[in-house]
Parts: structure tokens; C-alpha cells; sequence
């Protein structure tokens, strides 16, 4: 402790040596902000100012009565932070005839001694989460502040029961007093990065999301998603396009997560969590969509959510604040007497800056490596070693000040106030069925796929190309014996290509897979409803594709001219692409990459081309030995011998004067096939078992979800470093 309190003493001493009485900006308002006419003088980074001598901070616990009983009186208190801890800053204009935002029975949140551990996660501790205490009250926002892996994701996962299975949780949480899970419907929880569809409105997109959350009749959703564009003040932007793609312009960054905000806001929760709302959002962003929250919140939703660092504009709207240093609470209250718990720890915060600032630059160990940089040179003003705080010493400080404080004795008698009744309970308030869940995720799957031409339609106009440019390669054949080897050449190049061109909706999959994960992590959807919903959207448009390309090929190469003859070849060659499809899927799943996904799928489609052509073609010779299983998985070789089957079935060629041979014979010696009349039907069988079983292992590997925001790839490299530590 007396290190601690001599650090502590030579930053207070050297703040106030930092500038002269004279030159210091007066301070009668708020101690951040500039009397109006005041002399612009500059100031350095510990020029601080006096709290006793400009603001008296008082913080008590009531006596009896519900609600917050912690209060803060400020003497003299700054007009604009009145304007903003009231929340009369001008918020953005309401759609006219808009209707007042409906009352939200809140709900309180309690956490004492709450640990979470997740092994692996830090070289020094596998404690991430340390003892922690706080509580959020309906209608106002708590607020979880920290550096970079301080915790607050964890801990707001935590609250919501969110945490991994590799994470172990100790300690207690109450909701409305009992120790009780959060139900479904009853919270909504919004990831950092913003998931959106960009090939929808705002308002389908919110209309989609109510049909997928709710149950009830689809016209009864409609005022839920109004509400929510009001809610979020997106009635300027409901009719447009979220957007977000390289050839689609959409919403700004700001309004796209409203967006995000709005989508949980559809099961009107109780509780909201929502981790970095201000992630990647400008200061006029920022703050408007602080505004919106806090409007939020008047309306008795109990707001809870990260933030890592925020304007001083921002700063005045939090009601409470947590703030979190490698795991440990360094305070929990109200926003202005954590302002007090830095200056009596001696780390009062400088004129003109950002509170949240000062918080981070007191508590970032990584602010050490600066001012070792800053010790090794000067600049035209001075040596900067003079800013010598050090951080490892600071946090010490503010932990010890916090522990022996009156601040956490009122938190621990605010949550002993808080837990010794129980209040009601929170309800699952139901959810859409199944059947109702794949048919609005295959309405809206064809809706997308239909405005998306990087999806469906490009593969179509390139599949066109792809019959035309064959067709007329190996237009004008006949059905003469010295044929058969071209006609398999034509077969094999039309098959194997136009699978390889299942690459360009690579980026539409993996899109979706992460729609999906973000939908079922809030238990919006489910595995099985994701692949029938897709599989049946698919169907039009690979039917589409192969009938229209089949058609073309077909008669430019001038195969059987027989409707069921080239009815099998349509249905073949769809069977094909579906099977396609799942093997895309499943890449796209496993890897959750674009580069890493095209690269892989090229490989696996050329090493099928070169088994089936190799192995089949010129089954006389021996090959690799890598080419015969993968000449047998491959669906190339199933679908190539069918529609060959397809057309030598029942087929006889002559041979000289006298002699005939089958159509099989004279196939056989360009490529195996089967004896077998039925055999083209088995071949199709099998497809369809391949496409089924690509979908099973889609399904498998997202119901164990490995790692829903990695690739499994990431996942297994970060093992075998963990195993390397060791």
C-alpha cells in the first residue's frame, strides 16, 4: 500500500505542476466542459482540476422505498448533462402520425460473486470473469467499460447465458429477484458484428425475422415490426435496401445496426443485450444511436451492453457504469461517481477530456509500452517521460479505493435490497412452429436468391454459355460407331464444368451459414428448418438451370431424339447440381471462407474430374492409387455413366457386312459402365442419396457447431497450439 499511495501522490503532483493556476481554464461548470468565453488555452494531458474545490459528489443509499436507491447529488452540475443524463437531446424526427413507443415491463438483473473461468483463454489466469457485483434496473443502461480482453463480452455473455460449453460459470445471477434463466423471448442479445441480409428492405427484413420469433398469424406481426422501426427511429429507411455488398448500395453503418437492434426488438424483450453497440460508428453515429437506446429505455427496457471507449457526449447518457480491468471490477455505480472514485484514488480526470478516455488510459497496461517509447525521445515541447503513471500501479489503486469505498457497500446493499423477495418470474412468451419456420426461410430464401444475380443467375447465363460453346463443339456427331468416344468427351466436358461452375455462388452460401448462425444463437431458426428451408428454395432455380443448359446441349449435340430418353437427361443433370450444391454447403460450413473455400472447392472438383476421367475412361490401365476412391465418391462418374447408359440403352451398331454389336459393347471399350438395363436408375438413386447425405452432414456439423464465428480450420490450428503449450 505504500507504493501504491506514493505513485499515487506523484501523479497527483505532477497534475497539478503540469499547469499554473493562471493558465488553467475555469472550471465552474462541469469538468469537462468550457465556460462559455473562457480563454482557449491548451492544456496537457494532467492538467486536471480540483474536485473539492469545483465539484461536491455525494453518494448515498436511501432508506426504504423500491427502485434505485443509489443517487448522486453534483454540485454545480453542468446544463448540457442535464440535457442528456435527462435525455432531451434532440433525437431524430419521428415518422408523421407516428404513435408513442409502448410501455416495456422491465426486469431487474442482479450478479454477485460471479466467476467464469474458460481454460486456455489467458497465459496468466484461466479466470476471466473475477467476483464481480452489479445489478441493471428497468429503465435505465448499465454499461460494461474495459480495455481489449478486460472481460466485458464475457461477462455480458454471462448475464445472458450465453457462455460457451468450454466456459464454467460461478457465482449467482437473479432476474426479478430468483435465480432463474433468462426464457426465450424474454431477452434479446445482439452480436458485435452486424448480420443483415443486404438484398432486403429494412421492413422485410424485420417482417421475416417477427415471422420467424413469433407465433400467430402472419398479419398480426405487422404492428410488432412497426413498433420496432419506431423504436429505432428507422421510418426514414424502412422501404430501402440494408445492402452492404460491393454492388449494392445500402445503409449506412449506423442505421445497419438499428437494424441488428431492431431484429430482437420484434419479441418486444424485457431485456436487452447488446455487446458494442457503438462498433465501428462515427461520433454523430455514436451518439445518435445512444440517443435511440436511451429513448429505449424510457419506455422500461432494462438496457445492458459494451462499450470500449465513448465520446464525452455519449458518456452523460449511461446511467451505470461497470468497469472491468483483466477481470477485476474496478466500479460499479453511477456515471459521475465513478468520475469521484478516480480523483479520490488520486487519478482525477483532465479538463476538456473524455471521461471514458481517462477511465481507459488509467487501466490499459498497454499504455505502458507508450511511455516507454516516449522516454527514449523529445519533441519541440519537452520530454514526454513526464507522463510516468503507471497503469499496473493504477489499477492496484482503484481496485483497493473501490473495495474500501461506500460505493460498494451500497452495491452490495442494493442487491441484498433487490434478491430478498422474489418479483415475476419472466415467461417464454412461445415461438413460430416448425412447418411455418420453413416456409418463411424458403419464401425468403427464393426472394433472395431472386435479387441476388451473383446467386442463381450468373451460374444460369454461364451454364448457357457453357451448353453453346460444347454444343457447337461437338455439333453434327451421328449415331455411327466411331462416335461413342466423342459423345463421352461431349458428356464428360458438359457434366464436369458446368459443376465447376457452382464456385460463383460460393459467396451467397457463406453468407447465408452466417445468417444462420446468428439466428439460431438467438433460437430464431434451427438446422433442420436452415436446409429444407434452402433445399426447397434451390429447387426453381437449379431445375431452371439444368433444363434450360440440358436442352441446349442436348439437341446442338444431337443425342437421342426420344422425350423420356431426354427427360432422364434433365432430371440427371438436376440431380447432379443438387448434389452439387450440398458439397458447397458443406465447405462453405466447414471452412466459413471465401478464398479458402473457392480453392478447396477447385481441387476437390478437379481431383474428381481427373478420377472419373483417368479411372473410367482408361479403366485398362492401373492409375494412382488416390484415384480410385475418389473415382467412386465422385458424383461426376455416377451422373456421366447414367446419362451414357441413357443414351446406349437399347443401342446396336453394325460391324461390316454381317456382325452387329450392343450399344453397351461398343461403350464398354471407351468407358466401364454397367450391363445392367436398370442400371442408369441406380446411378440416379445414388444421387439422390449423395444429395441427401451432403445435407446430413451440413446438418451435423452445425448442430455441433465446432465454431460458429471461426472455421474449423482456425478451430484445430488453435488446438494444436494450445497442445504445443503445454
Amino acid at each position: 500500500m505504500e507504493e501504491i499511495q506514493s505513485q499515487s501522490d506523484n501523479y497527483r503532483s505532477s497534475s497539478s505542476s503540469a499547469s499554473s493556476p493562471a493558465s488553467r481554464v475555469p472550471s465552474s461548470n462541469f469538468f469537462y466542459l468550457r465556460k462559455p468565453g473562457a480563454l482557449r488555452q491548451p492544456i496537457s494531458f494532467e492538467d486536471s482540476p480540483d474536485w473539492e474545490d469545483n465539484t461536491d459528489v455525494e453518494v448515498r443509499v436511501e432508506e426504504g422505498g423500491g427502485g434505485d436507491s443509489i443517487n448522486t447529488a453534483t454540485t454545480p452540475v453542468s446544463p448540457s448533462l442535464s440535457k442528456l443524463n435527462s435525455g432531451s437531446l434532440p433525437s431524430p424526427p419521428l415518422p408523421e402520425g407516428a404513435v408513442v413507443a409502448r410501455k416495456i415491463a422491465g426486469a431487474t438483473i442482479v450478479w454477485k460473486d460471479l466467476t467464469v473461468t474458460i481454460k486456455g483463454k489467458r497465459k496468466y489466469s484461466d479466470r476471466v470473469i473475477k467476483s464481480s457485483n452489479g445489478y441493471a434496473l428497468p429503465g435505465t443502461m448499465t454499461v460494461i467499460m474495459g480495455p481489449g480482453k478486460s472481460g466485458k463480452s464475457t461477462l455480458l455473455r454471462s448475464l445472458a447465458g450465453r457462455l460457451d460449453d468450454s466456459a464454467k460459470q460461478y457465482g449467482e445471477v437473479f432476474v426479478n429477484g430468483a435465480k432463474s434463466d433468462l426464457q426465450y423471448g424474454s431477452y434479446g442479445f445482439v452480436e458485435r458484428k452486424n448480420t443483415l441480409i443486404g438484398s432486403l428492405t429494412v421492413r422485410e427484413f424485420l417482417y421475416y425475422s417477427a415471422l420467424l420469433q413469433l407465433p400467430g398469424f402472419f398479419y398480426q406481426k405487422k404492428s410488432v415490426v412497426e413498433d420496432a422501426i419506431l423504436a429505432m427511429s428507422l421510418g426514414d429507411y424502412a422501404n430501402k435496401l440494408i445492402g452492404g455488398h460491393c454492388y449494392m448500395k445500402g445503409l449506412p453503418s449506423g442505421e445497419r445496426r438499428r437494424v441488428s437492434i431492431a431484429r430482437e426488438l420484434v419479441m418486444r424483450p424485457q431485456v436487452l443485450f447488446i455487446d458494442e453497440p457503438l462498433y465501428q460508428l462515427d461520433s454523430v453515429s455514436a451518439l445518435l444511436m445512444m440517443v435511440t437506446l436511451k429513448k429505449l429505455a424510457s419506455t422500461g427496457c432494462t438496457l445492458i451492453f459494451t462499450i470500449y471507449q465513448s465520446s464525452t457526449e455519449v458518456f452523460g447518457l449511461y446511467d451505470r457504469i461497470c468497469l472491468l480491468s483483466n477481470g477485476n471490477t474496478l466500479f460499479f455505480g453511477e456515471t459521475l461517481a465513478c468520475l469521484q472514485h478516480f480523483s479520490n484514488a488520486g487519478f482525477p480526470c483532465p479538463i476538456m477530456q473524455s471521461p471514458s478516455d481517462h477511465f481507459l488510459r488509467a487501466i490499459n497496461t498497454d499504455f505502458d509500452r507508450i511511455i516507454a517509447m516516449c522516454k527514449t525521445w523529445q519533441d519541440d515541447h519537452g520530454d514526454f517521460s513526464s507522463v510516468n503513471m503507471d497503469t499496473a500501479v493504477a489499477i492496484r489503486t482503484l481496485e483497493e479505493t473501490y473495495r474500501s469505498s461506500a460505493d460498494a457497500a451500497a452495491v452490495e446493499t442494493m442487491i441484498l435490497r433487490l434478491t430478498e423477495r422474489e418479483g415475476p418470474s419472466l415467461k417464454s412468451k412461445g415461438k413460430a412452429s416448425s412447418a411455418t419456420r420453413i416456409a418463411v426461410l424458403t419464401w425468403r430464401s427464393l426472394l433472395i436468391m431472386s435479387r441476388e444475380w451473383k446467386y442463381y443467375w450468373l451460374r444460369l447465363i454461364l451454364c448457357m454459355l457453357l451448353a453453346l460453346c460444347v454444343g457447337t463443339a461437338f455439333s453434327g456427331l451421328g449415331h455411327s460407331l466411331s462416335s461413342v468416344g466423342t459423345r463421352v468427351a461431349a458428356i464428360f466436358v458438359f457434366v464436369s464444368f458446368a459443376s465447376l461452375l457452382s464456385i460463383v455462388g460460393v459467396p451467397a452460401q457463406l453468407k447465408e451459414v452466417k445468417v444462420y448462425a446468428c439466428e439460431d444463437s438467438n433460437q430464431h431458426s434451427g438446422g433442420v428448418v436452415f436446409l429444407m428451408g434452402q433445399l426447397f428454395a434451390s429447387f426453381p432455380f437449379l431445375f431452371l438451370i439444368s433444363i434450360s443448359s440440358s436442352l441446349v446441349f442436348y439437341f446442338l449435340v444431337g443425342l437421342r431424339n426420344d422425350f423420356s430418353f431426354m427427360m432422364y437427361f434433365v432430371l440427371n443433370f438436376f440431380m447432379c447440381l443438387l448434389v452439387n450444391e450440398g458439397l458447397v454447403l458443406v465447405v462453405a460450413t466447414i471452412l466459413q471462407d471465401m478464398f479458402w473455400s473457392i480453392s478447396t472447392l477447385v481441387f476437390i472438383h478437379v481431383a474428381m474430374m481427373l478420377s472419373a476421367g483417368y479411372f473410367r475412361i482408361r479403366s485398362s490401365l492401373p492409375g494412382p492409387v488416390w484415384m480410385y476412391p475418389v473415382s467412386y465418391i465422385a458424383f461426376h462418374t455416377y451422373s456421366i455413366q447414367g446419362l451414357l447408359e441413357n443414351e446406349y440403352d437399347g443401342t446396336s451398331f453394325a460391324v461390316g457386312q454381317v456382325r452387329t454389336i450392343s450399344g453397351y459393347q461398343a461403350l464398354h471399350n471407351v468407358y466401364d459402365v454397367s450391363p445392367d438395363n436398370d442400371s442408369k436408375w441406380r446411378n440416379l438413386v445414388i444421387l439422390c442419396v449423395m444429395a441427401v447425405g451432403y445435407r446430413v452432414v451440413v446438418f451435423l456439423l452445425l448442430h455441433f457447431r465446432v465454431k460458429k464465428s471461426s472455421s474449423l480450420f482456425s478451430f484445430l490450428c488453435c488446438k494444436l497450439k494450445m497442445n504445443d503449450r503445454r
